[in-house]
């Protein structure tokens, strides 16, 4: 393997990337160096396996943690099943290379991306991305690139290229852009309402950029390329012709049929399997091994074939002028919206589109509610966050139950993302809030019904989010010959998305985008193409707005009777021990008498939550009484709390006691202290000085002589 390394500025930084000094038994491998972040990219090959008809690719991301000079947090010292941001940046490395693969190619693949070194500042997702796509590009794998892949920022109305984690901290977009020489492949997009003028804009900034990625990897690939070996195992023409023929008219009839979805992959399955039970039957049980072996390999490439021709004939039904389902190509499914659909939880709501439900649900919690996520980078707590769920059951069918998949979760996190950018301030609403999106229902897009459905039911819970947020997925038929045109098509279906070219999810409010996912089955795309995308999008998603706005248009004036009363309020930091008390035993004394539960912070914040009418101002109320000032002058129904000699301490509010001297316990001498109070008895007394120290004096004897005065003006006044 030939070591070369290439470099190249960006965003005052330096990027290298080089081959030929690690991992050389790899069949490509590459290290790209951003400041001081390293991720290692390899990529093997292997035979195809027996009886495969799909191209098994396999990518994995891996954040080690000695890296960042860290320990794997728990018992276990070692890392353990990848997290959600491990997961998600396998999917980012995945969706651009995916399409960049010969037709007919199965050879098994896998790339797999270390983090060697992380320095806090530099985002390693992007740097495996791009290591994953040089790794491909020397090797002998048929990857049609090279490609790259950037991030791009926004700060005060400036895009940033590659943003550092303190540019991030202040960027109002993270775009995660990908592509090569012929156009761009993958768009990831999270925006604080940002229109698609600036959103466009950024992506061409960044696309600047990729190229001159590639131009440096063309030359990576010129001194240290490995030649390109490809074997795909395509269908003869012969069997190409017999499906076609055979086929062709009963496989577009049953794609036309009317009814549901069910309905007509059981007319197509059933046209299928008609035509290859009769085409392709088994060869009669006597036969010889070779006719046997004959016959398996004829009925996979038979199965490839009729793959082929139902995409073919999915594809001329559309641009026929209408789609399998009767609609046009600009036209909505029926949509319908409820909110509160739900008792007992804090907010709900049901979006159906067509053949597509998602029931969505929201929680509100405390600051013990917040998701603590645990990486190369600082700790951090999470406010927000988004769960998506797709049982077996929502297309109908009966599979292995498990936890979330990495589609779930990479659905999950787009939905999240939508929602993201139109949420109120943590100063206005400091509740933790998490979203739960059960797909009930699906035929496509079911991650833009999570959209719809959570920004339903975030209002319903009473989160005032800044504007409705909508979601639409915009698709597209390139042209398959010269003078054709392509063709947009809006709210796709699961076939058009499957058969079709493009999947161009947007999410966003009236005023602008807020959330962007791309994945394409073509090579790539260009601005106008993107740009004329945004449109078809917008118009879509000013529509579905409308409708959910009939609903619900903002949020709800009051939360949920079984929804958390959260109140707040700032003590002096040095005051923490008071509230928290000797071995925590004040703070658990407010929350057992009270019912609310009590979180501080560092900074001195004070959060009281309960469920409950009262009960949080009461345990509020408490607090306020344990941090009062006592005030000279002041009077105040306190609890003897001991007795001494010279006097008793008298606890006048929680935490504050004040001495109340054997002379000022009544008018005349006293003998003894407990000759006129107990331990226990509640008196009342007066403040009479608080010296510099904060110690407080009282007198029981200035209310009584206020008493006997008192009662000696309403005397005169009687008479």
């Amino acid at each position: 393997m030939t070591f070369s390394r290439v470099e190249l500025e960006l965003g005052g930084r330096t990027l290298s990337i080089e081959t030929g000094k690690l991992a050389k038994q790899a069949d490509g491998a590459a290290v790209v160096q951003f400041g001081e972040s390293v991720v290692l990219g390899t990529a093997v090959r292997s035979k195809p396996r027996e009886g495969i008809d799909f191209f098994p690719l396999t990518v994995d991301y891996r954040e080690k943690m000695n890296a960042a000079g860290k320990f794997p947090g728990g018992f276990r010292k070692r890392e353990g099943a990848p997290n959600t941001k491990e997961i998600l940046t396998m999917r980012n490395i995945d969706r651009p290379i995916r399409p960049l693969f010969p037709k007919g190619y199965i050879d098994e693949v896998q790339v797999q991306c270390w983090v060697l070194a992380a320095d806090g500042q530099n985002e390693t997702d992007v740097l495996a991305a791009l290591a994953a796509q040089a790794a491909l590009s020397v090797s002998t794998i048929p990857f049609q690139g090279p490609a790259a892949s950037v991030r791009v920022g926004r700060v005060d109305g400036q895009f940033v290229i590659m943003p550092t984690e303190a540019q991030a901290e202040y960027s109002d977009l993270d775009l995660l852009l990908s592509g090569h020489k012929d156009g761009m492949n993958m768009i990831e997009v999270g925006a604080g309402v940002l229109t698609e003028d600036v959103v466009a804009q950024a992506i061409e900034f960044g696309y600047d950029h990729v190229k001159q990625i590639v131009a440096k990897l063309d030359q990576l690939v010129a001194e240290a390329g490995k030649p390109k070996v490809s074997n795909p195992d395509l269908p003869p023409d012969e069997i190409t012709e017999k499906v076609r023929t055979g086929l062709g008219e009963s496989l577009r009839s049953a794609k036309t049929h009317e009814g549901t979805k069910l309905q007509r992959q059981e007319a197509v399955k059933q046209a299928i399997g008609t035509f290859m039970e009769n085409a392709f039957p088994p060869p009669s049980d006597d036969a010889g091994y070779g006719s046997h072996e004959k016959w398996r390999t004829s009925l996979k490439h038979a199965k490839v074939a009729v793959h082929d021709l139902e995409e073919q004939v999915t594809r001329d039904v559309i641009r026929s002028g209408q789609r399998t389902d009767g609609r046009a190509r600009g036209d909505l499914r029926q949509i319908t919206c409820e909110a509160g659909i739900l008792p007992r939880v804090h907010g709900s709501a049901l979006f159906t589109r067509g053949e597509t439900q998602a029931l969505v649900t929201v929680t509100l919690g405390t600051g013990k509610n917040e998701q603590v996520v645990e990486g190369l980078g600082q700790e951090y707590a999470e406010k927000f966050y988004l769960h998506y769920n797709f049982p077996p059951f929502s297309v109908g069918e009966a599979k292995r139950i498990t936890g979330p998949s990495r589609r779930d979760i990479g659905h999950g996190k787009l939905a999240e993302r939508a929602l993201m950018g139109v949420l109120p301030s943590v100063e206005k609403f400091p509740y933790t809030v998490r979203v739960v999106s059960d797909i009930l229902e699906s035929n496509g897009s079911s991650s833009m019904a999570s959209a719809c459905g959570g920004s339903l039911a975030l209002m319903d819970a009473g989160v005032p989010i800044v504007g409705t947020v909508a979601g639409i997925s915009i698709g597209m038929i390139s042209a398959d010959e010269s003078g054709q045109e392509d063709i947009y098509l809006t709210d796709i279906q699961g076939e058009e998305d499957h058969f079709g070219d493009m999947d161009f999810k947007v999410t966003g409010t009236r005023e602008g985008i807020t959330g962007i996912q791309l994945d394409l089955k073509i090579r790539g795309l260009n601005m106008d193409q993107v740009r004329k995308s945004f449109a078809e999008a917008k118009s879509a998603r000013l529509k579905i707005i409308d409708i959910m706005e009939q609903e619900i248009a903002t949020a709800r004036a009051q939360l949920s009777k079984h929804a958390p009363r959260l109140l707040s309020m700032s003590i002096h930091p040095d005051k923490i021990g008071r509230l928290i008390g000797p071995g925590g035993k004040t703070i658990r004394e407010l929350e057992s008498t009270t019912g609310a539960t009590i979180e501080v912070a560092e900074d001195g914040t004070v959060q009281v939550s309960a469920v409950g009418a009262g009960m949080a101002e009461a345990a509020l109320e408490q607090i306020e009484k344990l941090f009062a000032e006592a005030k000279v002058g002041q009077v105040y129904d306190g609890k003897v709390s001991s007795i001494k000699d010279f006097g008793a301490f008298i606890e006048i509010f929680p935490g504050q006691d004040g001495l109340c001297h054997i002379s000022e316990l009544a008018d005349g001498y006293v003998e003894k202290v407990t000759d006129v109070v107990k331990i226990g008895e509640r008196i009342k007394v007066k403040v009479i000085l608080v010296d510099d120290q904060g110690r407080v004096k009282l007198s029981r004897r200035a209310v009584l002589e206020d008493e006997q005065k008192q009662k000696g003006e309403t005397s005169v006044a009687a008479s």
